[in-house]
């Protein structure tokens, strides 16, 4: 089999506010956390049981100012992105430490605002996440403009759609 792939999708839940900040040569990048729910049926116990993975993504360009704009505490996002693993040395003990993450190449805002009474739907604000995937820190990445879609009683397209 000729190249590998790495690709991600997940859905889940913000666990805080996305963290904006801004690269010396001015692109922004958010992080944020993702509560990503697992349901399943336990035979022998014969109950429906649900674990919970936390996972860090960081966002590059437009899509993090996005992000940090629409995005708050509980609010349901869809990802699309690449794994990363991140390697240093701790500081206090010495040791090599390392994260797996998330890079995000595409999000999808999904429902409303999260279980805190904001009206407004989903769907996909234009520009939000798409083009190239966003190589690094100050790769220049602006996905275009940004126009949020409140779901006025319409219903995103079909190829919009992450399910």
């Amino acid at each position: 089999m000729a190249g590998s792939v790495n690709k991600v999708f997940l859905m889940g839940n913000l666990t805080r506010d996305p963290q904006v900040r801004f690269t010396p040569g001015g692109t922004a990048v958010a992080e944020i956390g993702l509560a990503v729910n697992n349901r399943y049926f336990d035979k022998q116990s014969n109950q429906a049981k649900e674990t919970v993975t936390f996972v860090d993504v960081t966002l590059w360009g437009r899509t993090a100012e996005v992000a940090g704009e629409y995005l708050t505490k509980g609010r349901q996002v869809f990802i699309e992105g690449r794994l990363q693993l991140d390697s240093w040395d701790d500081k206090e003990t010495g040791q090599k430490r390392s994260k797996l993450r998330v890079v995000c190449e595409n999000m999808t805002m999904v429902g409303g605002g999260g279980g805190q009474g904001q009206g407004g739907g989903g769907g996909r604000p234009a520009g939000a996440g798409r083009g190239a995937p966003q190589p690094g820190p100050d790769s220049g990445f602006d996905s275009g403009s940004f126009e949020p879609d409140y779901g006025g009683g319409g219903s995103a397209p079909q190829d919009e759609v992450p399910f």
